[in-house]
C-alpha cells in the first residue's frame, strides 16, 4: 500500500514538472517545450498608443496572434469602453493595465511583464467599480497570472499618471537653493517639482491627490504646515486653486514657483515665511484641469485663444459645473429668519453630467474647514468677488452683493493694492478697464453666469473665496514668465496673510469639551459660519465693532461684544462656553448640525455608475433580466462574447 502510494506521488511529480526545453531537431510533443523567441513590432492597437512603451510582440498573454484578432476579441472591446462603463472611474488606469497584457512591451526582442503590486493595488482601489455595475473582474487582469514580482524585472504601466516618466533638463550642479526655473511645465514636470519641493522641505511639506481628471491624472496638491497632513487646532486652512481652465495656465505656473519659494525662503529663515507657515495650513493645488493643459500646450505658448484647452476632457467647463446654489440663496433672502450659508446641494444636480474634477473639489471642501482661498485665471487683470451670478437671472451684469460684502471688498483688495500693475492708475494697459474701481468688481456685476466654484464655495462652506485674473495673455512665452512672477508674489503673499482677519476662537461645553458644527453668527450679517470637529472656528471680518454669538442645539446662546482695531493684523481670539439646556422652545432646532448637509448626503452617496431616468435601477436583481445594460457593448461579438464578466449567481 505504502509503496502504491510512493508510485502515484512520483507520477504526479513528474506529471507537474515543466518539460525539458526541446533540443535540436527533437519535437516529440509532451517531451519538450520550444523556447519561442519575442519578436518585437510597433504597437498599432488605437486603444494602446498612449503606453509608456512603443514596441508589443505577438502572440500577447492571451496567445491572440495578430492586430486583427486582438482588435476583434471582447477583452480589447472591454478596455476600450470602460471609460464609459465606469463614468472615468479608475481609468485610464485599467486601460493601461490591460493594454500591458493585451500589447505587452517588448525591448530587444524580450517580452516585458507589468508588474503584480501594481495589479493587485488597482484592483483593491477599483474592484467596488465593478461591483456597482454588476460586473466581474475581468480574468486577464488576474495579478497572479500575467503578471510578474519587481524582483523578476517588470515594469509599472501607469508611471505615466503618476509622473514618473520625466525627462529632466540638466542644470548646472551649482545653482542656490532658491533657484527657480521660469518655464512651462507639462504634467509629468510639474508632478515631479511638487515631490522634489516636498522632499527638501519634508518637515514642512508634502503632497496628496483630492482626486482624478476625467483621463485619470491625479489633482495633485502641496501643503505646507508645521504638522503636514493634519489639522491642527486653531491653525487657519488655506488654498489656492489654479488652471481650472487649462489653456489659463499662468495661475499653474504661479503656484509652482510659490511652491519652491515658500520651501527655499522658509529654509534661508525668512521671517515673513516662517511666521505664515507656522501659523497657516497651506494648500496649493496647481492644477485643476490637467487634462484641458495638455489640448492646449499642444498650441504652445503665445497662442491666446479663448477656446482650445479651456474645457475639460467631458468638455465641460469646470467653472460653470458646481452647483447653482446662488439662486437659492436669493429665494431665501426675503424670508425672515432664513440663512445664506451651509445651503445643501439639491439632489436634482446629481442627474446633470458631474465632472470628476469637480466632485474631488467638493470632497475636498467637505474634508478639510477651508477658511479662505483663491481661483487664479486668466485672460484679464483684475479681482472679482462673489456673487457672480446675477440677482436678476435676465440682466448679465447687475451688481449682485453678498451679505460679506464689506469682508469681500477687503480681501480683493488685499490681492489687487499688493500688485503693481493692477494698482497702477494707468488705464492704457491690461485691465485698465478697472482702474476707476481698484482693480476689483463684483462678479456678477462684470458678467453673470451660474455654477462657479466662488458661489459654491461661500454658499456651501465656510471657505470666502475670490477670483483673480492674473493677466491678458491666457498662455504667455517663457520669457514673461519672470516678470509675471514678480509682479504676483508680493499679491500671492499679502492674500494668505489676510486668512488671519477677524476673529478665531474654540466652542465648547462646561466641561471642556469641543462642540462640533456650532454656529458662529455675527449680527447684522445673514451669513454664519460653523465650527469644524475640535470646536475651532475663524470668521473673517473686516475692522469694527461687531455683536457676536455661538448656538448649537440642546444649549442656550452665548453673545458677545467685540471691537477689531484698524490696525489689528491677526484674528482676535474670541472662545465660546456653550450652558445645556432641558427643554428647547423650537422644536425644529431638534435637527441636530450633524445633517446640516442634509440627512441624506448626495455628495458622499452619489453613485457614478447610476443611469439616470431608467426605469429600474442597475443593481437589482428584477425577474426576468438575464444579462446586465452593458452587455449590449459586446452586441457585435457573434461568438466568444465575455461570460468571465458576468458575476456567478
Amino acid at each position: 500500500m505504502v509503496l502504491r502510494l510512493l508510485l502515484l506521488l512520483g507520477g504526479l511529480l513528474r506529471a507537474t514538472k515543466p518539460a525539458p526545453r526541446c533540443e535540436n531537431g527533437q519535437d516529440t510533443l509532451g517531451q519538450c517545450q520550444t523556447v519561442r523567441k519575442a519578436k518585437c513590432v510597433d504597437i498599432a492597437l488605437s486603444s494602446c498608443t498612449d503606453v509608456t512603451y512603443t514596441q508589443m510582440s505577438y502572440p500577447n498573454f492571451l496567445d491572440q496572434k495578430s492586430r486583427e484578432v486582438i482588435e476583434y476579441s471582447s477583452e480589447y472591446i472591454l478596455i476600450s469602453v470602460l471609460q464609459n462603463l465606469l463614468q472615468g472611474e479608475c481609468n485610464p488606469d485599467l486601460r493601461l493595465l490591460g493594454c500591458s497584457v493585451l500589447a505587452p512591451q517588448c525591448e530587444k526582442d524580450k517580452v516585458i511583464k507589468p508588474c503584480r503590486h501594481v495589479c493587485e493595488k488597482l484592483k483593491k482601489n477599483c474592484l467596488h467599480a465593478f461591483d456597482a455595475i454588476d460586473m466581474a473582474w475581468p480574468y486577464f487582469l488576474d495579478c497572479d497570472r500575467f503578471f510578474a514580482g519587481e524582483q523578476e524585472g517588470c515594469f509599472d504601466p501607469l508611471a505615466k499618471l503618476r509622473g514618473e516618466v520625466v525627462v529632466e533638463e540638466d542644470l548646472p550642479s551649482d545653482l542656490p537653493g532658491t533657484f527657480i526655473q521660469f518655464k512651462h511645465h507639462s504634467y509629468s514636470q510639474m508632478v515631479s517639482m511638487l515631490k522634489k519641493t516636498a522632499s527638501k522641505c519634508s518637515h514642512i511639506a508634502t503632497t496628496y491627490s483630492i482626486g482624478r481628471s476625467f483621463e485619470g491624472k491625479d489633482l495633485f496638491v502641496i501643503e505646507f504646515s508645521t504638522k503636514p497632513g493634519h489639522h491642527e487646532l486653531l491653525k487657519p486652512e488655506f488654498k489656492y486653486v489654479g488652471n481650472m481652465h487649462g489653456n489659463e495656465v499662468v495661475g499653474k505656473e504661479l503656484l509652482i514657483y510659490l511652491a519652491q519659494y515658500l520651501c527655499s525662503e522658509y529654509l534661508l529663515g525668512n521671517p515673513r515665511i516662517q511666521t505664515l507657515i507656522n501659523s497657516t495650513r497651506i494648500h496649493l493645488l496647481p492644477s485643476l484641469n490637467p487634462d484641458g493643459y495638455e489640448m492646449a500646450a499642444e498650441e504652445g505658448a503665445g497662442y491666446n485663444g479663448w477656446v482650445v484647452g479651456r474645457q475639460t476632457a467631458q468638455n465641460l467647463d469646470l467653472n460653470r459645473n458646481f452647483p447653482d446654489l446662488t439662486s437659492e440663496a436669493y429665494r431665501r433672502a426675503g424670508i425672515r429668519g432664513a440663512r445664506l450659508d451651509h445651503i445643501p446641494i439639491p439632489q436634482s444636480y446629481w442627474w446633470g453630467k458631474v465632472a470628476p474634477e469637480t466632485k474631488a473639489v467638493m470632497k475636498w471642501l467637505r474634508s478639510i474647514p477651508f477658511v479662505l482661498s483663491a481661483s487664479l485665471h486668466g485672460g484679464e487683470l483684475v479681482v472679482t468677488y462673489p456673487y457672480d451670478y446675477s440677482r436678476h437671472p435676465m440682466e448679465e451684469k447687475m451688481f449682485s452683493p453678498t451679505p460679506d460684502e464689506k469682508t469681500f471688498k477687503m480681501l480683493a483688495k488685499a490681492y489687487a493694492d499688493a500688485h503693481p500693475v493692477i494698482s497702477d492708475r494707468s488705464e492704457l494697459r491690461c485691465g485698465g478697464n478697472f482702474v476707476k474701481r481698484g482693480g476689483i468688481i463684483n462678479g456678477a456685476e462684470w458678467y453673470s453666469f451660474t455654477g462657479g466654484m466662488a458661489d459654491f464655495n461661500y454658499l456651501h462652506t465656510n471657505c470666502f473665496e475670490v477670483t483673480v485674473e492674473v493677466g491678458c495673455e491666457k498662455f504667455p512665452l517663457e520669457e514673461e514668465l519672470f516678470t509675471i512672477w514678480h509682479e504676483n508674489r508680493d499679491a500671492l503673499l499679502n492674500y494668505m496673510e489676510m486668512v488671519h482677519r477677524g476673529i478665531k476662537g474654540i466652542v465648547s461645553d462646561k466641561f471642556g469639551n469641543p462642540i462640533k458644527n456650532a454656529r458662529i453668527s455675527v449680527r447684522g450679517i445673514q451669513h454664519d459660519v460653523t465650527t469644524a470637529a475640535d470646536g475651532d472656528y475663524w470668521r473673517l471680518l473686516p475692522p469694527g465693532t461687531y455683536v457676536i454669538s455661538a448656538q448649537a442645539p440642546g444649549y442656550s446662546r452665548v453673545m458677545k461684544r467685540v471691537t477689531l482695531p484698524t490696525k489689528m493684523k491677526r484674528a482676535g481670539r474670541v472662545d465660546f462656553v456653550l450652558r445645556p439646556i432641558d427643554t428647547w422652545p423650537n422644536k425644529l432646532l431638534r435637527r441636530s448640525m450633524e445633517d446640516m448637509y442634509d440627512p441624506y448626503d448626495p455628495l458622499e452617496l452619489y453613485d457614478p455608475h447610476a443611469q439616470h431616468g431608467q426605469p429600474e435601477a442597475r443593481g437589482g436583481s428584477s425577474p426576468g433580466r438575464e444579462k446586465p445594460w452593458w452587455w449590449s457593448y459586446f452586441s457585435s461579438l457573434d461568438l466568444h462574447k465575455p461570460l468571465w464578466l458576468l458575476k456567478q449567481r
